[in-house]
């Protein structure tokens, strides 16, 4: 069954006793926020509903301020390859057909044979942290298990090249005897999804495991209960929605408002200062603190193409070294280490090599529209289904300004003429409602609309008096005994019944609440 209208989308597959096998849902702030930041997506169902032993989901993409944002939820009764190839489709068909870019799942193998499915393209990641997780259960057994796991670990985070990866893997083997082990073959051949160097030639926007994921189910407990019906659910998981909402717009006015100072004298800083968000322009300035950890030093150079070798100090022993390449005539660099390219922050090694060719402005291709505060995103003028029912008149008001003022501000700010026109034009209506506020303020009644929220929790609450009639401890007649003593058997049966037909009936239920949602 399915309903979709400008608000809201809905999938649910039933079984034939008419419970929930499948549900898929995502509101329509939520596709038009797709269009930005679904090129990474984040998807785990370890989340569990407890009461009806419903399988959670959620596809979690990461926004313009590195903050988590849910672009998708569902239930499932099993994790089975069709179920999974069922939803993916209906998110795909949500979302427009775009598929991501890059997907991160944990190491489940139905999930990898549907997204090779409904996904060709998609480059397929598994959850890093969740197969390190297992090194100290897969390989107790051994002897020196301890720095078994130490070098793996060295081998996985610290080869630079895929054929690094391979020599160091393989002597890794051969000097703990591990040849043998099944578990380490078999991550050996799925290597491509999931050790570092053989995927972060792609963008991933800083995630390498579904965290994002799991810290979003932690996000949902703050709402949902252990005893939370499939109704309660939905209503809750719309208020989550809300509250990553309003943590993005909070930090859209930060940037807006603020501006954060520059660490350095450098012009390559302020230019990320004045194009990114906050919270991006503080991992850039990271990289720019950490330059003072390199030392950088020219291997060869010939028309314009230079090869370096930076030296980062680690520890008060351990020197990393990487290779950047920087070419002048394209004005391109880059770093064997691949931050840019799976984070989109240039690393302190290729701001070294820049700092060391004397580079005072970047190339625009090192500045992504992805990290910007600058663009105007759809999705942030889309109201939710939670919006509109708490919008107080004043609210409205407010919204309606913002949305004219913007398009004044967009037309002004194309000359500086255009600028002063605005900037007089506001010096006037400032003045005028200034006016008219000081000759209403002696004024001490407040219309209805013009009520707000700290008025009326000034109220206080009035005084209990004794009610009339019957009092609670009244000893009742015989006769009111009998009715009442029926009255009970007959609601207790009443509610058996009910308790024993509520869960064939809650998708009907649950579909109620989808279409009221939508229809708000």
């Amino acid at each position: 069954m399915k309903e979709k209208n400008q608000n809201f989308f809905f999938e649910l597959q039933l079984e034939e006793d008419q419970s929930i096998k499948l549900a898929f849902w995502a509101d329509a702030r939520s596709r038009a926020a797709f269009e930005y930041f679904g090129d990474v997506i984040s998807f785990d169902t370890t989340y569990n509903t407890n009461r009806y032993n419903l399988v959670c989901g959620s596809f979690v993409g990461v926004n313009h301020h590195g903050q988590s944002t849910l672009l998708g939820c569902s239930l499932m009764k099993n994790e089975e390859i069709e179920s999974f190839k069922w939803l993916f489709q209906c998110w795909l068909r949500c979302m427009g057909g775009n598929a991501p870019k890059g997907f991160l799942t944990d190491q489940c193998a139905s999930m990898k044979r549907a997204l090779e499915a409904c996904m060709p393209t998609t480059v397929h990641r598994w959850c890093i942290w969740h197969i390190m997780k297992k090194i100290p259960s897969k390989l107790n057994g051994y002897k020196r298990h301890a720095d078994i796991e130490q070098e793996m670990r060295q081998v996985v985070w610290n080869s630079h090249s895929k054929d690094s990866f391979d020599r160091n893997w393989n002597d890794f083997l051969l000097n703990f005897g591990l040849a043998d082990n099944k578990w380490l073959s078999d991550l050996y051949e799925d290597c491509h999804i999931w050790v570092p160097i053989y995927l972060d030639h792609h963008f991933w926007a800083g995630m390498r495991s579904t965290q994002r994921s799991e810290s979003m189910h932690s996000f949902f407990n703050k709402y949902i209960t252990r005893n939370s019906s499939l109704i309660q659910f939905v209503k809750q998981y719309d208020n989550c929605l809300g509250s990553r909402e309003q943590a993005e717009r909070e930090s859209d006015a930060a940037d807006f408002h603020t501006v954060i100072p520059c660490a350095t004298k450098s012009s390559i800083e302020a230019q990320f200062q004045d194009a990114y968000t906050h919270a991006k322009f503080r991992e850039v300035q990271a990289q720019f603190r950490g330059k003072t950890n390199c030392i950088t030093r020219l291997k060869n150079s010939a028309l314009g193409y230079s090869v370096y070798e930076v030296g980062e100090q680690v520890s008060s022993s351990i020197f990393n070294k990487f290779v950047v390449t920087y070419d002048s005539v394209a004005a391109e660099v880059k770093c064997q280490c691949l931050l840019f390219e799976s984070r989109g922050i240039l690393c302190r090694h290729a701001l070294s090599v820049l700092s060391f060719e004397q580079v005072s402005q970047l190339s625009p291709r090192y500045i992504l529209e992805r990290w910007s505060k600058k663009v105007k995103r759809r999705h942030t003028h889309i109201k939710s289904s939670h919006d509109e029912p708490l919008m107080e008149p004043r609210s409205k008001r407010f919204d309606q300004l913002v949305f004219r003022s913007q398009n004044i501000c967009e037309f002004a700010s194309e000359s500086k003429e255009l600028t002063a026109i605005l900037h007089r034009a506001y010096d006037n209506v400032m003045a005028e409602m200034e006016a008219l506020k000081a000759k209403r303020k002696g004024t001490s009644s407040l219309s209805h609309e013009d009520a707000n929220l700290e008025s009326v929790n000034e109220l206080q609450s009035p005084p209990r008096i004794r009610t009339r009639g019957r009092p609670k401890n009244r000893l009742g007649s015989k006769l009111e005994k009998q009715i009442a003593n029926a009255t009970k058997k007959k609601k207790t049966k009443v509610l058996s019944e009910v308790k024993v037909m509520f869960f064939k009936f809650v998708a009907i239920e649950f579909i109620f609440l989808v279409n009221r949602l939508a229809n708000v």
